[in-house]
């Protein structure tokens, strides 16, 4: 497949329009410039080219992000990635997990890393500078836009027979109404290899913030400079999956402390192996409301950052707060098996 259609909104920048154009250069194009010529998405490769200025505000994009959420699954069997430019140092990110997370909602897959984003003194590519000090932050701009474009023209979607899944959570099984929702939709995974790991309180120290060098040394063995359960069960497990599944109740619209920590600590592995090739799920349940912004961290940090592929629909997402209450929720044994079926997708 070698066409691209382009969500292009609103007014494009110089420099956008550089990186679009970079990334684009021998595909065939088809761009779309409103919601109103928005209407069947499905089986494309699909970029969003989204100018957020000097606001952060993209006022085209959300009418076509609400376009999207109206339509359904509109965007079923087809596979995005996100360029942005924006003149601040902010905004970048919040507005490219939104555009994933609502057109993953659509059905749309992403693979791992599936951004290009320019701030405005393009100081988010200085690290990478240090790797190429011949290119300027300009040139660097350009590659990076070219590289996400290329992952989304070659990414295809493998079947996989016998997947082994890892199960991370932090939670009780006496009290969770997280780990409740979970076990009905692992009723559905029978005969499933499935691998389950609890981080408990106190087991996982959160990342030193080591010195590049210090962290890639310990990463040629697997290692890290803590040691412990990350190192002796989490990265063995983390190696060994097909398919990760996060399960994170909401606390103060954040994952879980001993979840984030287990994140962080991923980063060393991360020097010596990347995870492209492995599934991202989650299983989130709220209190009160902010499913979404649980579901958005994951995003960010294991789909934009740490390279997991983003599957289809890959959140449930739920609201219970006493004591027991998600097996009163409306339909909730049908949603666990939909969203058991879900991942089973991936699956030969």
């Amino acid at each position: 497949m070698n066409k691209i259609t382009i969500l292009m909104p609103g007014e494009q920048s110089e420099r956008l329009r550089k990186m679009t154009e970079y990334s684009t250069k021998g595909y065939e194009c088809d761009v779309i410039k409103t919601w109103g010529e928005i209407n069947n998405l499905r089986n494309k490769r699909i970029l969003f080219a989204v100018e957020l200025g000097d606001s952060g505000i993209n006022t085209e994009l959300y009418s076509m992000l609400q376009k999207i959420k109206l339509l359904g699954s509109c965007m079923e069997n087809s596979i995005g990635s996100v360029l942005i430019n924006t003149n601040s140092e902010l905004f970048s990110r919040d507005t490219a997990r939104k555009i994933i997370m609502c057109a993953n909602m659509a059905g749309c897959m992403f693979p791992g890393r599936p951004l290009s984003e320019a701030t405005g003194s393009l100081k988010n590519f200085n690290t990478r500078k240090k790797l190429e000090p011949d290119l300027s932050l300009e040139e660097i701009c350009l590659e990076d836009s070219r590289n996400v474009v290329e992952r989304l023209m070659n990414f295809n979607v493998g079947k996989i027979s016998e997947p082994k899944m890892l199960t991370l959570h932090a939670s009780n099984y006496k009290t969770s109404n997280t780990l409740s929702l979970w076990k009905m939709i692992k009723s559905n995974l029978t005969g499933c290899n499935i691998n389950e790991i609890h981080i408990e309180n106190g087991s996982v120290i959160d990342c030193k913030g080591c010195h590049y060098k210090a962290c890639k040394h310990y990463s040629q063995s697997n290692n890290c400079f803590y040691g412990g359960v990350m190192v002796e069960e989490v990265y063995p497990a983390i190696i060994n999956c097909d398919i990760l599944i996060m399960l994170c109740p909401n606390y103060n619209d954040s994952i879980s402390a001993n979840l984030s920590a287990t994140i962080n600590r991923l980063t060393a592995l991360f020097r010596k192996v990347k995870f492209y090739d492995k599934y991202l799920y989650g299983v989130i349940v709220s209190g009160f409301s902010g499913s979404d912004i649980i579901a958005q961290q994951l995003i960010s940090s294991l789909n934009i950052n740490k390279t997991f592929i983003l599957p289809p629909k890959f959140a449930l997402m739920e609201t219970a707060n006493d004591l027991g209450e998600i097996r009163k929720v409306e339909n909730i044994k049908e949603k666990a098996k939909k969203f058991a079926e879900n991942i089973k997708i991936c699956m030969r």
